[in-house]
Order: C-alpha cells, then structure tokens, then sequence
C-alpha cells in the first residue's frame, strides 16, 4: 500500500513520531509532504502574546500552499493520512485528496474542541470561538474517510458530539518510543534506609490533577517521600503559589526536563504518577506519561478510568490505579508500593508494553487503513 503522509503534523508529539514510524513499516516508500509549523511550541494552549500567535499564523498561511502545491505533483498512492493536530489540514488539504479519488484517514488523537471549550476552560461553550471549533471539526469529520482517536472512550466522545458514524471511527493506542523509554536497568527494590523517591512529570493542565499530588505531597504521611515535580503550562502559576510558604525539604519543583532527558529522570525514580484529574477528558485517555512508565517498567500511579480499563484488566501488581482527586488513595498506594516492591517479578508490565509496542501499533494502524482504501 502507497501511502502519503500530509499536512502540518506536529512531530514534537510522541503520537505523530510513532505514527510516522508505522507508517514507514507498511510502506517503506513512504511519501511524507509535510510543512512545520508547531516547531517549538510545546504547549499551544499557553501561547503567549501577540508577535507568538502572528508567527504560528504565518507558518500557516504560507504552510498550505506550499503543501498543496507538493501535493498535487505528487506520484503515485493510495491513501492519504493527515496527523495530529490536523484539523485545519482535514479542511484546506484533505479535499484535495478527494479530487484525486483518494481515501484519507484523519489521525485526529483527540478532540480539540472538547480539549479547548471544555476540558481547560478556554473559550465558552456559546462563544464564536467554540462554535467555530465544533463546525470546524465537525466538518473534518465529515470529510474524513476514517477518524482515529487514541482510545475507544475519546471515539465514542467524537460520535456523540459530532454525530460521526460508529463505522466511521476507529482508536489506536499512543503507545511509547522504545528508543527513548526502555526497561528500566536499575531494580525497583532500592534500599529500604532510603526515602522513596516519587516523579510526576508533565503539562500543568487541568486534567493532570496536580492538586491531588500537592495535597499528597504536604500531608505528613506524604512527607516521607521523596517527590520530583516537572513541568509548565496553564496552571503552573496557580501551583507554585500553593507551594510558597510550605516547607518543602522533601519535594524538588523543576521547571522541563527535555524528552531526551525523561528517561534518566524516570531512571531515578522509585514509582511514578500519571493523572489524577476529575473532568470527562481525564476518564478518556491514556497519557503519554503512563505509556512511558510502562515502557520503562517503572511502578505506576494514575487514576482509574474507562480509557485505563482499556488497557488494564484485573488488578496488577506494581500498577496502582485510584479514585481521582483523591490524595489519600495515592498515599495508600504507596504504602502498599513499599510493603510489595521486594516480590515484583523481573520485566514489571511485560505483558501490558506487548498491546502498545510497535508492532501491535504498526498492525492496527495497517487494519486501518485497509479498511479505509476498500469501504
């Protein structure tokens, strides 16, 4: 199958990279006709000032005629993808592809719309920017011949709030580069004379729960470990005020790590925290934080949630998964995380890395796209 790769997907994001990686799997050949826009931008709902938001613009108002142009001169193929964050791709690009006859799947990962309007608060739900942001994905739904999200949760959201055919959508698991998060070389059973040491790395937004953790880490059960905090974003401001004036000998607060730099960090730590958020969006998906301790085998905590269950079946040792915002069951866990470390058995969540490793990624993305080029 001869597939082209379209649009101003963002390859900062995890998702994207291991997308391309499947792609080239099925198609060597791949053709990729990509424009960057999002270079740099880590964080695109806390883009700030005027002259950041003019760039971004003008990235994209010279993007799509450029693609377009490539696009059109383009050889032979079957089938047309456009990544994530490819809404206004799906609108300006895709039609192109549609008057080539060819068939192409949106790798949409999640919804903007919900994400924007109503996860993070953003714009109101009866604002033009929220009406303009539904249309707008409504209509790249509608032009999509499949419509891919990373969990079978966030596709029944993208049905419901769209009205997108149950046929229409399809869910990938976003999975973690090997290359960078692999089995962790050092055991999980440290010496029991040392604090256990406890990471949370990620986007300060509203679905990360981060409160949960906060509270955890000051209540005087929290304060016999040792807790690493990393990150920036839209509520960065509003946490390390809760931290001002606390004493915080137990807690280290780091700005970024780089990617490259996540799995020495990781490497360091005893357990890790996924998200513990209590809006609907924090019960449909599956961070990336979450795939990248499994990947590391690194013992986790995250809340529980359809998307997990997705994952997840049963109970398992050395994955802890809560009630959200609920900063007593964290602490339980960990309690329970130091009374069970010394019994993990060697490669923690083998099994679990086999349903998102690349190969089980590459085969779903293959099923697909063959559905796709022969509906």
């Amino acid at each position: 199958m001869r597939v082209v790769l379209l649009g101003t997907y963002d390859l900062g994001k995890p998702r994207t990279r291991l997308l391309r990686d499947c792609l080239r799997a099925i198609d060597p050949g791949l053709q990729e006709l990509h424009f960057s826009v999002w270079h740099g931008v880590e964080d695109k709902s806390v883009m700030s000032g005027l002259g950041g938001k003019l760039r971004i613009a003008m990235r994209l108002l010279l993007a799509y005629p450029v693609v377009a142009a490539r696009y059109l001169m383009a050889g032979r193929h079957d089938i047309v993808v456009i990544g994530y964050m490819g809404l206004f791709d799906m609108v300006l690009l895709a039609p192109l592809a549609k008057l080539r006859g060819k068939p192409v799947v949106w790798d949409a990962f999640l919804s903007i719309y919900d994400t924007y309007v109503r996860d993070r608060a953003m714009a109101s739900e009866r604002g033009w920017k929220a009406r303009f942001l539904g249309w707008i994905e409504r209509r790249a739904c509608a032009i999509a011949d499949k419509v891919v999200l990373d969990t079978r949760a966030h596709a029944g959201l993208m049905g419901d709030l769209h009205g997108v055919p149950e046929a229409k959508l399809d869910a990938v698991f976003v999975g973690a580069e090997s290359s960078a998060f692999a089995p962790a070389k050092t055991a999980t059973t440290r010496s029991p004379d040392k604090p256990v040491e406890v990471l949370f790395y990620g986007q300060f937004i509203p679905l990360h729960g981060i409160d949960t953790i906060i509270d955890a880490a000051l209540d005087p059960r929290g304060r016999q470990f040792r807790w690493t905090i990393v990150g920036q974003g839209q509520e960065a401001a509003r946490i390390d005020a809760r931290l001002q004036g606390e004493e915080l000998s137990h807690i280290t607060r780091i700005a970024w790590v780089d990617y490259e730099k996540l799995a020495a960090l990781m490497e360091c730590a005893d357990i890790c925290l996924g998200i513990f958020g209590t809006s609907d969006k924090a019960a449909r998906v599956i961070p990336n934080k979450v795939y990248q301790a499994l990947a590391a085998s690194k013992p986790l905590i995250t809340r529980d949630s359809p998307a997990m269950r997705e994952l997840v079946q049963g109970e398992r040792r050395g994955l802890y998964l809560v009630p959200p915002a609920d900063p007593s069951s964290v602490l339980d866990a960990l309690d329970l995380f130091v009374q069970e470390r010394a019994d993990f058995p060697p490669g923690l969540h083998g099994d679990l890395r086999e349903a998102f490793a690349s190969e089980a990624l590459t085969e779903q993305w293959r099923a697909i796209l063959v559905k796709a080029a022969t509906q």
